[in-house]
């Protein structure tokens, strides 16, 4: 089993006192920044842009997991590529015409390369890309707002991407990301996945802490 890895996503963060909720979020023990980037086209939502993924990458030194929820990725991956702190960047299964070719650009800028499925998006259109991957991002909710209900199909997708794997021998990471709580992670760690995306269950929860939710998640 992989170390588990909590990444909050700061689309349930406080926009207006974002340095003290990147601060706070440290203290309460993440081990990254997980980054949604939509652009009311692929997706339903609008967030933000490199610029503020540059500013907040400045004031916190956590390593940033960017996330495009976008159409033709390849146009700004050299933008969000810049902080020095962004690891990885992943990019949709469904937004990519050449998938192969845009997770090579992603290699070439230096980056961690990912790529995320939606819900109805089967793990076998992976097949011919997983050896070139280090992480595939399994959406649990259909990507656009935050706050929504764990998809129970979902956890037999991520059995499938880790048993096949573990069969090919890749040291891959299988993130999660949508209604990731302190149930659904047990779930979610048994059935093969280790980095844990959480966004208002981590800055949100009127019940636990930051510190006591990370806890909990992990």
């Amino acid at each position: 089993m992989k170390n588990i890895i909590i990444m909050p996503s700061i689309l349930s963060a406080d926009f207006s006192i974002m340095k003290e909720q990147l601060n706070d979020v440290k203290q309460a023990g993440a081990d990254a920044i997980h980054c949604d980037i939509m652009d009311g086209h692929f997706v339903p939502n609008i967030t933000f842009g490199p610029g503020f993924i540059e500013a907040c990458a400045k004031v916190c030194d956590l390593p940033f997991y960017v996330h495009l929820m976008i159409e033709n990725p390849d146009q700004y991956l050299a933008a969000f590529a810049k902080p020095k702190n962004v690891v990885e960047i992943g990019v949709h299964e469904e937004a990519c015409v050449h998938l192969h070719r845009t997770v090579q650009n992603i290699k070439a800028l230096g980056k961690r390369a990912c790529v995320a499925l939606n819900p109805h998006t089967p793990a076998s259109n992976l097949d011919y890309i997983l050896d070139d991957l280090d992480a595939v991002l399994v959406m649990t909710v259909n990507p656009g707002f935050g706050g929504q209900k764990f998809i129970e199909s979902q956890l037999r997708k991520i059995e499938e991407i880790r048993k096949e794997a573990d069969r090919r021998g890749l040291d891959l990471d299988i993130q999660v990301d949508g209604g990731v709580d302190g149930i659904t992670s047990k779930k979610i760690a048994v059935a093969g996945a280790n980095m844990f995306v959480a966004g208002s269950y981590v800055f949100t929860n009127k019940t636990l802490s930051m510190k006591e939710a990370i806890k909990s998640l992990r």
